[in-house]
């Protein structure tokens, strides 16, 4: 037999010997290799979601010049987060991921709070995508059939998505591999129509100077400086999530160097992607102020219309929320695993009910209902305000962001504790590290400050308030029950025995 062949064969078995090591009975099935493992970060990460939902964020924060400067400086920073976790990802392969990197290098009260920062972000980010997906929809469906986009619309539409990621969930991790590794080329593929036929077809496009120079302030605030910054979440939105490819490393075989090379990979390929994205939509830009206010409520829409007329615009429409789609299906996949984890060391009400992994297709079903559950009523504000899904998102952001480098900090504090894995950074591990760090501390704060003026009920930013809604019941759940009821293993103790398989929910 080959080696190659060989090679393939023994990586589950010393896979299942690492988790072991860590701690924990490997109980999940290895059905995801390297390319399915970057292929969910890459879904996940998005640049037809999170690039097209907040375009129209995008134009009146800054206008072009911001969205493109904006995309170039997030992802290089990005970059360096992404690199610094991807590190500890490789010493520490597990579903629980941040939180168990945490615990380990710093503490049951550091994993704690990271893994309910990480929870917070990962369902922000489901609710995000998926009702970025409803808004696309109900463009087309206005398109198609003059069908209003009024808010109950897109709701109705988006808890269909939601159901539909559930039902693809449950069918187990292959399946949710073949659906990522399409998704990668549909994303791939889908970006090159969209910019070729955007350069090709319009009459006329904007000049370079308006899509690297134009400055745009229809926030309200008068400092320049504070909307070039607050224009930043269109990029720093997007580029979130990559950590599926840790949150699926108890899947992927050959994981301490699959899921850390999954998430550089992913990063590094949607930054590129993106650019050219952006690019090929604001040089296409035919009325701003008709693009900013279209009446399909999604700015790309009227981009399209204006520039290849309504065939053209509803196929391009159809690539984007297939995309869409499959990116929400991979975040689904990922916060599912999440819950999974975190409810396997006890760190959830109601935890035995969560971590219950189906015998058939070794899928944790409870914990993708439970996930898509709580993504449905973090929107429910949408159906009331305007400005609920600029929040959604930047509950993501916050959420998840800081959850990124509190393992990196832990890391860079506690040098002695941390082994380093298969992939890891060397001599560069310390400055990437702190650079990382510095960075997310500026983009939390950041996004948790007012997006437009006057400040009011309706264009009030609920972010912080999650967060600190999230912060608080973590702090009230570990005097109740935390302490005594959330603990990691010790390694080495990967036979102990949980409930963890039996019948799931369907």
């Amino acid at each position: 037999m080959p080696p190659s062949h060989k090679s393939r064969r023994a990586a589950p078995i010393d896979d299942d010997a690492k988790l072991r090591d860590l701690g924990y009975q490997p109980v999940l099935i290895r059905r995801m290799g390297p390319f399915g493992n970057f292929a969910i970060s890459f879904s996940v990460i998005s640049v037809l979601s999170g690039c097209m939902t907040l375009y129209g964020f995008g134009l009146i924060t800054g206008g072009p010049a911001v969205m493109m400067w904006g995309w170039v400086v997030v992802g290089l920073m990005v970059m360096f987060v992404g690199a610094g976790l991807a590190e500890v990802t490789s010493a520490y392969p597990t579903s629980g991921a941040l939180y168990y990197m945490a615990d380990q290098l710093g503490g049951r009260r550091w994993g704690w709070y990271t893994g309910w920062l990480n929870l917070l972000g990962l369902l922000g980010a489901i609710a995000g995508i998926d009702y970025g997906a409803a808004l696309f929809t109900s463009a087309l469906l206005n398109l198609q059939w003059g069908i209003d986009p009024t808010p109950g619309t897109v709701m109705a539409i988006y808890l269909c998505i939601l159901l539909l990621h559930a039902a693809l969930n449950l069918f187990g991790v292959r399946l949710v591999s073949v659906l990522n590794s399409i998704s990668v080329w549909w994303h791939i593929a889908g970006v090159s129509v969209i910019v070729g036929v955007l350069a090709l077809v319009p009459s006329q496009h904007q000049s370079p100077s308006f899509v690297f120079g134009e400055f745009v302030n229809d926030t309200g605030w008068s400092s320049s400086l504070y909307v070039v910054m607050i224009g930043l979440l269109l990029a720093q939105y997007t580029f979130c999530g990559y950590d599926a490819s840790a949150h699926l490393s108890e899947e992927t075989t050959g994981a301490e160097v699959s899921a850390a090379r999954g998430i550089v990979r992913a990063i590094g390929w949607s930054w590129v992607a993106g650019f050219f994205l952006l690019a090929g939509l604001t040089f296409a830009i035919q009325d701003y102020a008709g693009t900013q206010n279209s009446a399909t409520g999604v700015p790309p829409a009227q981009i399209f219309l204006d520039s290849l007329g309504l065939t053209g615009a509803k196929l391009l429409l159809l690539i984007v929320i297939v995309a869409q789609l499959f990116c929400g299906n991979a975040e689904v996949a990922a916060a599912s695993r999440m819950v999974f984890a975190f409810s396997r060391d006890g760190a959830l009400p109601f935890s035995a009910q969560w971590r219950r992994v189906s015998p058939v297709t070794g899928t944790p079903g409870r914990a993708v209902w439970l996930s898509v559950g709580v993504a449905a009523v973090l929107t429910l504000p949408s159906l009331y305000s305007d400005t609920a899904y600029g929040a959604v998102t930047a509950i993501n952001v916050i959420g998840i962001t800081p959850a990124y480098a509190i393992p990196i900090y832990l890391r860079l504090r506690n040098r002695d504790r941390f082994r380093p894995g298969k992939w890891n950074l060397g001599r560069w591990g310390v400055p990437v590290g702190w650079i990382a760090v510095a960075w997310v501390l500026f983009v939390t704060v950041l996004f948790c400050l007012p997006q437009t003026n006057p400040v009011n009920a309706n264009s009030f930013n609920y972010a912080p308030v999650a967060l600190a809604v999230v912060l608080l019941l973590a702090t009230v759940w570990w005097k109740v029950a935390g302490r005594s009821a959330y603990a990691t293993p010790t390694r080495g103790s990967g036979d102990r025995e949980l409930d963890l398989v039996g019948e799931d929910i369907v």
